[in-house]
């Protein structure tokens, strides 16, 4: 299967995250917190009422398989730790910090992103105390959900499980072959993760 980058341009309006999205199968396979009284172990800091989720929108150099479409081969993109940083940035120049759906489809009101934040030292970053372990450069964020209706019947009945983002980016074709072997070390690390999601697919 191909390896495909995606990279983002600052200068054109159109590339970007527009919106961050609740599903029930994040394809960056990271869960949120759910920081709300049904979770009382992880609210030392945090009062119980007050409905924020906190999770992984996009984590570096980690494979996302894509099927293809109208006959193409399957595939997989990644997205350097640079496109993440700059990506996390542009969201919020662009004033899309209460831009939510629900799965991609309909347009959720009363949803705010008020914190966020690139991991820098995985180890000591806030994340961890919550149970979330991502690797450096992982953009994180922190959602607040107004809406009441939403809270008690998507995340309290754990019908979505992490964030999902929708916005668009150019690509660039760096290996037409995962098993190939290369130097680069972006590279090296998008083609291991494979292998282990693979090797896991197999499995089960």
């Amino acid at each position: 299967m191909n390896l495909i980058e995606l990279i983002i341009d600052e200068a054109t309006e159109m590339f970007g995250v527009h919106a961050l999205s609740l599903v029930s199968n994040p394809a960056i396979q990271s869960d949120f917190i759910a920081l709300g009284d049904e979770k009382p172990i992880l609210l030392a800091e945090v009062s119980p009422d007050k409905q924020i989720l906190m999770g992984a929108v996009l984590i570096p150099d980690k494979p996302i398989f894509r099927q293809g479409s109208k006959g193409q081969e399957d595939y997989y993109v990644f997205f350097s730790e640079d496109t993440v940083a700059k990506t996390a940035e542009m969201f919020f120049k662009r004033g899309n910090q209460s831009n939510a759906t629900l799965e991609h489809k309909d347009v959720l009101d009363g949803m705010t992103v008020f914190e966020s934040w690139i991991v820098e030292d995985p180890e000591m970053d806030k994340s961890k105390k919550f149970g979330l372990n991502v690797p450096k450069g992982t953009w994180m964020v922190s959602m607040k959900v107004d809406d009441k209706d939403i809270w008690d019947n998507y995340v309290k009945n754990d019908k979505v499980f992490g964030f999902s983002l929708e916005g668009r980016f150019a690509d660039i074709l760096v290996a037409e072959n995962v098993e190939q072997n290369f130097s680069d070390q972006r590279i090296d690390n998008a083609l291991e993760n494979i292998k282990e999601l693979l090797i896991n697919h197999f499995k089960n």
